[in-house]
């Protein structure tokens, strides 16, 4: 099983960049799932229904979330749509609308999606994502294995966190148990990809689908404002007409569950 994964969405360029190059992404690479992070795909912080849609249009079978989840007005009402293929956290505290996990079907295999965030240098105060997901895992077999009461074929695992010592740290705490941790949430792609011993790959961070001429994706002069003035001035999209998208396509042994390979995949579009 081949499925290919997409750092934060991030915008409207970056909706319109994912339009344009996965055609072609999904014809040179064959992936059987298209998976993306999507909290900042509408107008660069958040969800909305018309952004979901756009992007499920066009072949991403779900989303995961992060800290802005919830920042937009509505999206309570989204994530508590069981419809809609959008997660948030899972170790988001309290009794907060939406899930954290799905099951997607794909043919004969079943492949569980987990959305989890971070707590070093995040401003919420979260669960504890280790303790949350082991728990959580309990109850599910990979690949055949003896431990939980619901077979899946894969697992895949976003990471929305800052501190890189925190996602790698999950991904050794999980290894073996999970396919892939997959890191989100800094928009800037790394270069430590690879496949621990007991057969999960992880990377600390896919990178993000957003304008090249910007800072993470926002109007590099107002974030520059306000590192100037240490005043919260509203932070906005860039526009640029140049997009990086940023992912990876992971590939599993059908059997196990576990990752063959995991591949950065990077470019960069021109819109339209």
């Amino acid at each position: 099983m081949k499925i290919l994964f997409f750092g934060d969405i991030t915008g409207r360029g970056g909706r319109q960049a994912l339009k344009q190059v996965l055609p072609e992404l999904k014809q040179e690479l064959g992936p059987d799932l298209v998976l993306a992070n999507g909290e900042n795909m509408a107008h660069g912080q958040g969800i909305t229904e018309d952004s979901l849609k756009e992007l499920s249009d066009i072949g991403i079978e779900y989303f995961t979330g992060g800290d802005h989840a919830f920042a937009l007005g509505g999206s309570e009402e989204i994530l508590a749509d069981s419809s809609q293929p959008v997660l948030r956290p899972m170790n988001w505290p309290g009794n907060v609308a939406g899930h954290g996990s799905a099951i997607i079907n794909i043919g004969t295999k079943r492949v569980l999606l987990i959305s989890l965030i971070g707590r070093v240098f995040m401003k919420h105060d979260f669960d504890d994502p280790f303790t949350c997901v082991k728990d959580f895992l309990d109850d599910y077999s990979l690949g055949g294995k003896e431990r939980g009461s619901e077979a899946v074929d894969a697992i895949i695992l976003d990471f929305h966190a800052e501190a890189t010592s925190e996602k790698a740290a999950l991904a050794w705490f999980l290894d073996g148990q999970v396919s892939a941790v997959l890191g989100t949430h800094t928009h800037v792609p790394t270069a430590d990809e690879k496949i621990l011993p007991g057969g999960t790959a992880f990377i600390s961070d896919v990178g993000m689908v957003g304008a090249l001429d910007s800072v993470l994706g926002a109007d590099k002069d107002i974030i520059i404002k306000r590192f100037l003035t240490q005043r919260l001035f509203k932070i906005e999209s860039a526009q640029g007409n140049q997009v990086e998208v940023n992912g990876v396509l992971l590939e599993l042994d059908d059997k196990t569950g576990l990752a063959k390979s995991l591949i950065r995949v990077r470019r960069l579009v021109a819109l339209e």
